[in-house]
């Protein structure tokens, strides 16, 4: 089959159109997709630039303290065991002059070089394994698949099932493999991690701050809209809200340049959900602690990753196709490029210049390229 890989990671250039044997007959859950379309997010163009890190490992580089014999591991710091020696390289308080440990566990359970991209899919089934009984030949789907398999940028894709759901008939096959990732971190982030769910806080009269509201994944629609490139502390107090802020979403790197803004304009026990990973996290000298503050990550690919709850995106995106139907949401997809190697190359280049609005899809069905022609 044909696909398009990064071949070394690093730069868009990579980025390679290649033949890799068609994948087998799908077992257990798995279903053998036909890809119609794909889209590309942040996490794609991290994955080809090798700079990927929200599954950290142990380090492989050097000490950054003298080691010491333990027979148990330690309990009093964080330590890098070794098996075969038993040794701890202590790690003393993190001083700015000591280098932070090399995080490689995600390439090291990655697909080998070269790795095919692509976490949002659409298309059609073309045979179910025998634990996939709700699927059949034939089926409209659309599904984000597991960061660490095979993935979308090529004529046919192994999926596990429990993530996959049956395409909106009124969208587009580039239209619904635009929603997925998008879709279910929003959905883990503000339900899940933030508990914002109807029937728990019954008449609650709250705010909430969206970092980066016309971002994928942030792009929900607003009463308000500041500028988060500019001083958000103030530009909030200038609205004079009427109901107290009791919620943030940072869906914009670094996360360390809001949290100092979030806790001054945060209610008491008020919560803020990042999805955006960061090496510093500086909470010391801000209103948390003081205002008992909740901070929660957000990472779509937790579950997929550890299976766990393996279930739930294919249950959140049944929901979300109701939901685009009746038109209570909306598709955001900005703009479909040809599902060709220039065309993956393009939406890499967009992803990753900063300020683009909304999200980028590529189609075999783009410019009449056809399913002989995508993919090279």
């Amino acid at each position: 089959m044909k696909a398009i890989a990064v071949s070394e990671y690093g730069a868009i250039d990579n980025l390679v159109a290649i033949d890799l044997p068609k994948p087998s007959n799908p077992e257990g859950h798995d279903l053998l997709i036909q890809v119609k379309a794909a889209s590309i997010n942040p996490i794609d163009t991290k994955v080809r630039a090798g700079t990927y890190d929200d599954y950290p490992g142990e380090s492989p580089s050097p000490p950054l303290s003298s080691s010491c014999a333990a027979s148990t591991p330690c309990r009093t710091s964080r330590a890098l065991t070794s098996p075969s020696t038993r040794e701890c390289n202590r790690i003393p308080p993190r001083r700015k002059t000591q280098p932070l440990p090399t995080l490689t566990d995600y390439y090291s359970r990655a697909p080998p070089l070269p790795q095919t991209l692509g976490f949002d899919g659409s298309g059609l089934v073309l045979a179910a394994g025998p634990s996939a009984t709700h699927f059949s030949a034939g089926d409209e789907v659309y599904y984000s698949g597991s960061p660490i398999r095979p993935g979308s940028n090529a004529e046919y894709q192994l999926v596990d099932s429990r993530a996959v759901a049956l395409k909106p008939k009124n969208l587009s096959f580039a239209q619904a493999a635009a929603m997925p990732l998008t879709w279910i971190t929003a959905h883990e982030a503000l339900i899940e991690r933030l508990g914002i769910r109807p029937g728990i806080q019954p008449g609650e009269q709250s705010g909430i701050l969206i970092v980066n509201g016309a971002g994928g994944v942030g792009e929900m629609g607003a009463t308000h809209v500041v500028n988060h490139r500019e001083d958000v502390v103030k530009q909030v107090r200038e609205l004079e809200l009427d109901v107290p802020l009791k919620y943030v979403f940072i869906t914009h790197t670094p996360t360390s340049g809001y949290v100092r803004d979030a806790a001054a304009v945060y209610a008491p026990f008020g919560k803020v959900c990042s999805i955006v990973q960061d090496r510093e996290m500086p909470m010391y000298g801000t209103e948390f602690l003081a205002k008992s503050l909740t901070f929660v990550w957000e990472l779509l690919g937790t579950k997929p990753y550890y299976g766990v709850d393996v279930e739930d995106h294919g249950k959140m995106l049944k929901e979300l196709v109701r939901w685009l139907e009746e038109g209570k949401v909306k598709c955001h997809l900005k703009e479909v490029l040809p599902f060709t190697l220039e065309g993956v190359k393009k939406a890499h280049e967009m992803v990753e210049k900063s300020g683009v609005v909304g999200k980028a899809a590529l189609s075999v069905d783009a410019s009449d390229l056809g399913q002989e022609q995508a993919f090279q």
